[in-house]
């Protein structure tokens, strides 16, 4: 049976003692029901993963950190997805499969026809709520490392930030421009992909105003929780990537 993996907040080290955080603590206890001597993986998002065995005292464990393993699950290239923010609990969705499908990065933009408008107190309550589901999905998947998600931003705001040597591809039905000829020798591709409703005639304009290239995707329209995750592996698959 294969070890319990956990994210642990905590810089690791080889050899050390170690206090788990009360809310992994909790998981691995009163969740999973752990008992003492149980063996587990700790990863802190740094890279590599370590070896460790839990020593239970009432609610309370404490990890006997082992090995370092430089063991990796991590794409050859990178990924960003730029998503335009979706109605309900979508982008729960988007995040965790982003994770499981290699993505390094995911920005989720206000854009102008997103039915969720995020004022600053929700918006920092669902940004933490995306890294824990984030970190959630690292451990189930195998990955050692955190798949980086911003705060929310505009359009414009989101591509004045980009730093990308890459291209940034804008998903668009009526592109002409199919994704392999797109993606070409590129290592470092950004994929901008809006809400349900699109992304309006001005935000269209304004990637294009900084550099992004118009792509299709196949002969069907995708709704926006599948078109972002279908890119990935489409990349994921064009480039040999896995």
């Amino acid at each position: 049976m294969a070890r319990p993996r956990f994210f642990c907040p905590l810089p690791l080290q080889p050899h050390q003692a170690l206090e788990l955080p009360p809310e992994l603590a909790h998981y691995a206890l009163r969740v999973l029901r752990l008992k003492d001597g149980a063996a587990v993986i700790l990863f802190d998002g740094r890279g590599g993963q370590y070896e460790a065995v839990l020593s239970i005292q009432g609610k309370s464990a404490q990890a006997q950190v082992g090995a370092h393993h430089a063991v990796e699950a991590e794409l050859a290239g990178t990924i960003t997805l730029v998503q335009g923010l979706p109605s309900g609990d979508k982008m729960d969705w988007i995040v965790e499969k982003a994770v499981e499908l290699g993505a390094h990065r995911l920005i989720p933009v206000a854009a102008q026809r997103s039915v969720v408008q995020l004022n600053p107190q929700r918006q920092a309550k669902r940004l933490q709520h995306w890294q824990r589901i984030a970190q959630s999905a690292s451990e189930q998947c195998g990955r050692n490392r955190i798949m980086r998600i911003e705060a929310p931003l505009a359009l414009e705001a989101c591509l004045a930030s980009l730093e990308t040597a890459g291209p940034v591809l804008l998903c668009h039905p009526e592109a002409t421009q199919a994704l392999d000829q797109a993606v070409g020798a590129a290592n470092d591709i950004t994929l901008l992909v809006g809400p349900e409703g699109g992304w309006s005639p001005e935000e269209q304009q304004a990637a294009l105003r900084q550099g992004a290239a118009p792509v299709r995707f196949g002969t069907r329209v995708l709704r926006t929780e599948t078109a972002g995750l279908a890119l990935i592996a489409a990349v994921s698959a064009l480039k040999g990537w896995n």
